[in-house]
């Protein structure tokens, strides 16, 4: 009776391992299928470490007023653009990151050579990038020293109204 004793539990391992093989290979496979169907993570950049911030800056100074805390300085976000087979550099600047009530906020500076036009159009052409490359951002605040005021642009897509 001992041996036919032992051929049951061996068994019952056997099922045991099966079942559990058959788990990891299903839940292996989902995984594998869903890390398929994502959007490419390459085209989504992460903030690195920024530059420290200078406190004596007018917009840091005019962020804190308000109830910001600036987290990060200078980001630069270096870009490869192909055209027709030639590659192209570029790169795009973040000035500032601030942190408000645990909402994260990209901030670009007023500048006087490059003025924004306040449409639709033309806050979408000069701003929407950046809540598009850092989609984890609540949106941009656009900051102007020299007025004293910050602007908060935020983008719904694909919304009609």
């Amino acid at each position: 009776m001992r041996e036919g004793a032992a051929d049951v539990d061996n068994a019952a391992d056997w099922l045991l391992m099966l079942a559990a093989g058959g788990l990891i290979a299903l839940w292996l496979l989902r995984r594998f299928h869903a890390w398929l169907h994502e959007p490419p993570a390459s085209r989504v950049y992460r903030l690195g470490e920024g530059t420290e911030p200078d406190p004596d800056d007018e917009a840091v100074r005019l962020l804190t007023e308000c109830g910001y805390e600036v987290v990060s300085g200078k980001h630069r976000v270096p870009i490869e653009i192909e055209v027709d087979g030639e590659l192209l550099q570029a790169r795009l600047f973040i000035d500032y990151v601030a942190v408000k009530d645990g909402r994260t906020w990209l901030v670009k500076t007023a500048r006087d050579r490059m003025p924004i036009d306040w449409t639709g159009a033309g806050v979408r052409d000069r701003l929407l990038v950046y809540a598009l490359l850092v989609p984890t951002a609540e949106g941009v605040i656009y900051a102007d020293p020299k007025e004293r005021r910050l602007r908060t642009i935020t983008f719904a897509i694909g919304t009609e109204g």
